[in-house]
């Protein structure tokens, strides 16, 4: 490898696989998850990178592929969404506090000409955007779903004492899902100190100075923070109407009745 440029070869390749089997390996061992999800997000990974770093030029060219892409970055996103909160089916309203934190916040970066107007600087600022809705969509539906299943007694103590349902679920989930706000909120204190997130790294070695890298970084943070306490929000006022809702339990199939011997089946 020399200067900026990651050399991609056999020690690149071997390194992945490396990373890839620690990472399985230590949630098998310590039994802290599923180490097929870590094998499995890598390759997935791997495949959609390489599949991206093919069609990127092509889709920035031109203005009417970059908007297919962002919308099909938050097609995924709201899949990713609905199924981490539920199933397709009943988490599909997930779509809404992603769009809602995401559209107003690019319409502004755009309007206000902040960032210039090009496919190359759109489509990565919409893609990081998207990404952090998502994420703080499916923490705060997850946080607040659990909350409402684990104090199920209070929510009902709260109706006793004549909320509606939708105010006594607020009072139940509200504190639990807020905690999705949380690594934004580290990621912003702490840039510059533990961090030096990609945004910042990128225009730096695109040729712009470090006052412009850091100006760039920092538009995109605090975007960042208005984005997801849109979509933590939307998502705990979803949960608390009943609009967004977990997966239905499944229910056991009952037992066989017994047979006495030589009964025919």
């Amino acid at each position: 490898m020399s200067g900026t440029v990651i050399s991609v070869g056999p020690a690149y390749a071997g390194v992945l696989v490396l990373l890839a089997l620690v990472g399985a390996g230590v949630v098998a061992w310590f039994r802290v998850g599923a180490p097929g999800g870590v094998a499995t997000a890598a390759a997935r990974a791997t495949v959609q990178l390489a599949t991206v770093s093919l069609v990127i030029v092509a889709v920035l060219r031109s203005w009417w592929l970059t908007v297919a892409f962002v919308v099909a970055m938050y097609a995924v996103a709201t899949v990713t969404a609905a199924r981490r909160i539920g199933t397709l089916r009943t988490g599909w309203p997930a779509m809404l506090p992603i769009g809602l934190g995401v559209l107003p916040a690019v319409a502004l970066l755009l309007v206000a000409r902040v960032l210039p107007l090009t496919p190359l600087v759109v489509l990565p600022t919409a893609g990081i955007l998207i990404g952090g809705a998502m994420t703080a969509t499916t923490l705060a539906g997850k946080r607040a779903l659990d909350e409402l299943r684990s104090r199920h007694g209070e929510y009902e103590a709260g109706l006793a004492l004549g909320l509606l349902e939708r105010d006594a679920a607020l009072e139940v989930c509200r504190p639990a899902a807020s905690q999705a706000l949380i690594p934004a909120l580290d990621q912003t204190r702490t840039v510059g100190l533990v961090t030096l997130p990609g945004a910042f790294v990128g225009v730096l070695l695109g040729g712009a100075s470090p006052i412009q890298a850091g100006a760039a970084q920092l538009l995109i943070l605090v975007a960042l923070l208005a984005v997801e306490a849109i979509a933590v929000a939307a998502t705990v006022e979803l949960v608390a109407q009943g609009r967004l809702r977990a997966a239905a339990p499944r229910v056991a199939p009952d037992p066989p009745a017994a047979r006495s011997p030589g009964q025919p089946a």
